[in-house]
């Protein structure tokens, strides 16, 4: 059993996580004002002191603590510490994620030092944007000086600034997080003082406000966690941990793939490099923006290189990968460009010998985001240590046993020889499981449903996801859901659920499959049919010529230029209808969409 201690955006994160278990979980808040939906969470409220804590803990047989409180919730932090001494359990952190402190803010080791800084710069009139529990330890400073506090609009909020004594007339209700502007315009304070909240707390948005009206910062450090918490920053990070601590949570644990596996290496290795000094693990920042951290097999030195190594982690995914050592060997290179990136194929790891992959012909079958990740990476840590201006670097990515794995895969239809490659657009593997994933749809559809979502956008995946987020920014996050492979399965659940409205955004790869009437799309069940293409191709009125040029592709993205400007608008359009008249039927009564998504992400028209 695991104790979610909660009352936060991470806290609902939490939740989302814990309801993809199939056990049952608590979720505590200290007020009730909270509104979330728990699959499979037992509600708890009021705030709860270590023995009591402890007692329920004790009582529920609670194995696994996390804490996704706020980060000013010092006493609650303390608190969780002390249970989880006292009965041996381990504890996650969920913590937010913060930008990197500027120096140009005036930053407070706490509420008293934030007092006499404020003193120090002669401030005099002050907006306090660190919410109505901090008018009890700023009251030094707004007994003597004029202070307005932005609160929430409620009952409980009230009743605590009443209780302080606080001036009713000093206080501003929060409405969103653009309002902070809108107080300063009004109020021109001198200063603004907020708390280290981070990105899920509009900590940028507040500093910006400020900073486009010349309004000096102050700024309230966030306080130390105990050392004993594991400490993550984000979902995927999340249930990695839970996967660990408490294995038997989830039916199906995730993994990590080739091209995370291959950028902590590369890190771990400059780092290596730089230091020489031997890598016990290497934090990365998958596409998501999430920080994962990821532990290092081992580390060797040659005269001018260093070597890391991961061991690829698939979870429960059936990955002929799993086990795999990934390794990477970084070095200086007086041939490349200062601040540059040569990547280079070891023994593994496949050649490109066809176009249509979006990577060079001889060149190393290491995927765009997996080069991008490892660009990223190695570039900030060449920026902390002043080493951008200095020689470029070579990566070579190795994989031991690479050449035998690849004959299982795809890699010889694609043209990939001499081994696998290194691939990857989110970083995290999901276990591929029909069941759980078709049950996984279900339940997120369920969620966006039952918080008045009336439109569904269904999408392939996060690559997809990406693009159709931006093309409808008004819609939250629950109402975008991914199918994967299965769109039968999806549209038949949205039509079970009388969604309105269901968009759906696809690209090339699966349009082809399920114009041709595939409503699963998955590699293993079904391959780009040719001779449908060409087929579609003549009776979309292109010449013979056009269609002959199918013959010689490798993958449908090719189809993007394989046709003439005048040719595209026939053969695309007819490609829709195709996939219209598979999918319309599965969802009678609302209203179907399908955007075809180039690889640049542009919705095509």
């Amino acid at each position: 059993m695991i104790l979610i201690l909660g009352g936060t955006t991470e806290g609902r994160a939490a939740v989302r996580i814990a309801d993809e278990g199939s056990a049952p979980y608590f979720y505590s808040t200290k007020g009730s004002l909270q509104e979330i939906d728990c699959a499979h969470g037992i509600r708890l409220t009021g705030g709860m002191d270590a023995a009591s804590m402890e007692t329920c803990c004790r009582e529920n047989n609670i194995r696994l603590l996390i804490d996704a409180a706020h980060p000013f919730a010092s006493a609650l932090h303390r608190t969780v510490a002390e249970v989880a001494s006292s009965l041996q359990l381990p504890v996650i952190r969920y913590e937010r994620r913060y930008p990197p402190r500027d120096n140009e803010l005036i930053w407070c080791d706490d509420y008293h030092d934030a007092i006499d800084k404020l003193n120090e710069h002669g401030i005099r009139n002050l907006l306090a944007l660190t919410g109505v529990n901090t008018i009890a330890p700023f009251r030094p400073w707004w007994e003597k000086h004029p202070a307005w506090f932005r609160i929430l609009e409620r009952e409980e909020s009230l009743t605590i600034a009443t209780r302080q004594g606080f001036p009713p007339d000093r206080l501003c209700f929060y409405r969103d997080e653009e309002d902070a502007g809108e107080l300063m315009d009004q109020l021109q304070p001198d200063a603004v003082i907020t708390k280290e909240s981070g990105q899920s707390g509009y900590f940028n948005e507040k500093v910006a406000a400020a900073r486009s009206r010349s309004i000096p910062v102050f700024v309230v450090k966030r306080p130390a966690l105990p050392e004993t918490f594991y400490i993550v920053y984000g979902e995927d990070g999340l249930r990695k941990q839970i996967e660990r601590l408490l294995p038997e949570f989830f039916p199906l644990h995730h993994g990590y793939t080739t091209g995370a596996c291959a950028t902590a290496a590369a890190k771990a290795a400059l780092l290596a490099l730089l230091t020489r000094k031997e890598q016990a693990d290497s934090p990365i920042t998958l596409p998501s923006g999430e920080v994962i951290i990821l532990p290092i097999a081992d580390t060797a030195w040659n005269d001018n290189s260093a070597t890391c190594a991961v061991v690829k982690d698939a979870g429960d995914d059936p990955d002929v990968t799993n086990g795999c050592r990934i390794v990477a060997t970084v070095a200086f290179s007086t041939d490349i460009t200062p601040s540059g990136i040569r990547f280079l194929a070891g023994k593994g790891v496949g050649t490109v010998t066809l176009p249509g992959l979006g990577l060079e012909v001889g060149g190393p079958a290491i995927n765009a985001t997996p080069r991008k990740m490892i660009t990223e990476e190695l570039t900030a840590v060449l920026q902390d240590f002043r080493q951008e201006k200095s020689a470029g670097l070579t990566v070579t990515i190795s994989v031991p046993g690479g050449e035998e794995i690849a004959a299982r895969t795809f890699n010889p239809k694609l043209g990939i020889v001499g081994g696998i490659s290194i691939i990857g657009t989110s970083g995290i593997v999901r276990p591929f499981s029909t069941d759980a994933f078709i049950a996984s749809i279900r339940k997120e559809t369920e969620v966006a449903k039952a918080i008045g979502c009336t439109t569904l956008v269904i999408n392939s995946g996060a690559k997809s996801e990406r693009y159709l987020k931006a093309r409808y920014p008004e819609l939250p996050p629950q109402a975008f859901v991914h199918y994967g492979n299965f769109i039968g399965e999806t549209l038949k659940i949205a039509s079970s659920l009388d969604f309105q409205q269901v968009v759906m955004g696809i690209m090339i790869g699966k349009a082809v499959k399920l114009a041709e009437g595939f409503l699963d799309t998955h590699s293993k069940k079904v391959v780009m049919n040719k001779d449908f293409l060409k087929e579609l191709a003549r009776q979309s009125g292109c010449p013979e010529a056009t269609i002959q040029k199918i013959d010689g592709i490798t993958l449908a993205r090719e189809l993007w230029q394989l046709f003439p400007a005048e040719e595209q608008k026939a053969f695309f359009n007819l490609l829709l209808k195709r996939c219209h008249e598979h999918c319309t039927p599965l969802l009678p009564k609302g209203d179907l969409s399908i955007l075809l998504i180039t690889e640049e992400g542009v919705i095509w028209k």
